[in-house]
């Protein structure tokens, strides 16, 4: 007979991972919050809710990454996920030779980050890169010139990056879906006259949901947090147009030495990750119910 003990001492050691690894340093970084630290003299001040008071009422800068990375995660997202839908739909009908097309979608998700950023600015840079005259030839820009150092256009330019690393994300686990689905069940509904649209929206779409709803929530997590290609190509500039709450972080924690606050800020995006989490297990259960 199997105590009712044996089962944890079974997942003691993955408890005890997950406790020093990931819980004592999120409790450490918040407690981070409530100090002022002091790294040339190695002390530190307790100062309460001061630097809460900071970010809510004095940080413009805050507010303006804040609504950088909305438009930097909704943008990245929706033409990830629609592009990457797009082409798992491509891959799972099964066209001829997709053996030789398929390894060649998913290099962009090998390649690491840093060199993506590094690819792109030199992509978009007039005298190395083509993009500035393509963008010229198509009416987007007046004269070749580097997007980067634009205020108004330069966040498009990590944009386009991250759409390019991240469409094979969603792909991947989308396709996953879409053979998982029986074709029998499209067989049946050819039967009784549905359409290959009206299939999509009531057949795919609903089977598909919960991993379109993981994916959305994952990806847009990693988005938010995902620093690497922004610093690289434009350190949050010109003049903070590409500053995410992400990069400022890095900003406030390590070039201006302010641990303290940068953990108030860590809080703020933490937060509001968690509620994005929340509406969108509230709109997964919607859309079971809709369909």
């Amino acid at each position: 007979m199997i105590s009712i003990r044996e089962p944890w001492l079974y997942l003691a050691p993955t408890l005890l991972f997950i406790f020093l690894l990931v819980l004592v340093p999120l409790i450490t970084g918040i407690t981070y919050a409530f100090y002022d630290f002091d790294l040339i003299s190695g002390t530190k001040e307790f100062v309460g809710l001061d630097q809460f008071t900071r970010i809510l009422s004095e940080d413009a800068l805050f507010t303006k990454s804040l609504l950088n990375t909305l438009f930097w995660t909704s943008a990245s997202l929706f033409f990830q996920f629609t592009l990457g839908l797009l082409l798992a739909l491509i891959l799972n009908s099964g066209f001829r030779g997709i053996q030789l097309v398929q390894p060649v979608l998913f290099i962009p998700w090998a390649v690491p980050s840093f060199l993506i950023g590094l690819m792109w600015v030199w992509m978009f840079n007039p005298v190395t890169g083509p993009l500035p005259y393509i963008f010229e030839a198509i009416g987007i820009l007046n004269e070749p010139e580097n997007i980067l150092s634009d205020p108004d256009l330069a966040m498009w330019g990590p944009i386009v990056a991250n759409i390019w690393f991240g469409i094979p994300f969603f792909t991947i686990m989308l396709l996953a879906a879409l053979r998982s689905i029986p074709n029998d069940i499209y067989e049946a509904a050819s039967i009784d006259g549905i359409s290959g649209l009206q299939a999509f929206r009531h057949i795919t779409v609903p089977l598909i949901a919960p991993t379109i709803i993981i994916t959305l929530l994952i990806r847009a997590i990693w988005i938010s947090n995902f620093a690497e290609i922004i610093i690289v190509m434009t350190n949050g500039g010109p003049a903070n147009s590409t500053q995410i709450v992400a990069t400022y972080i890095y900003d406030t924690a390590y070039q201006k030495m302010d641990f303290g606050y940068a953990s108030v800020i860590s809080i703020a995006l933490l937060s509001l990750l968690m509620i994005y989490g929340l509406i969108l297990g509230r709109i997964r259960q919607k859309m079971t119910t809709y369909f």
